[in-house]
């Protein structure tokens, strides 16, 4: 299994509001989504008015093919007329370890309350 990341910042200069930049993310991430069949979300910047951070996804078998399907997604991205490509940084994810069949791993709770103590200060640190 193998796991594309791809994580775009956008500067949508022509945006005047929240509303405004929305709209040109929601396009953005419908038509990828469709057209690449990727997972995509805002993942920051939300309440700035002219940056968007947009994280995208995707699973397979074939790191080439992921690696192209991450590539047309940057290409469309740098054509876009509304926003431009600030930045970008990706990874490829390996899972190379065989999958168990009805065996799951115990939950380490401590590490999920941690896990969420952490998002919960990153999130507060990003609206400051």
């Amino acid at each position: 299994m193998i796991i594309g990341v791809l994580q775009v910042e956008l500067d949508i200069p022509g945006a005047e509001s929240l509303k405004d930049k929305r709209s040109v993310v929601k396009s953005v991430k419908d038509k990828l989504h469709r057209e690449h069949l990727v997972s995509v979300a805002e993942v920051a910047q939300q309440d700035n008015i002219t940056t968007a951070i947009l994280g995208f996804a995707l699973v397979g078998s074939e790191g080439r093919k992921i690696g192209q399907t991450l590539d047309r997604i940057c290409e469309k991205l740098r054509s876009l007329h509304d926003a431009d490509v600030a930045a970008t940084r990706r990874h490829l994810i390996r899972g190379d370890a065989p999958v168990r069949e009805h065996q799951a791993e115990p939950i380490d709770h401590d590490y999920v309350q941690q896990m969420i103590a952490d998002a919960k200060a990153f999130e507060e640190n990003q609206s400051r």
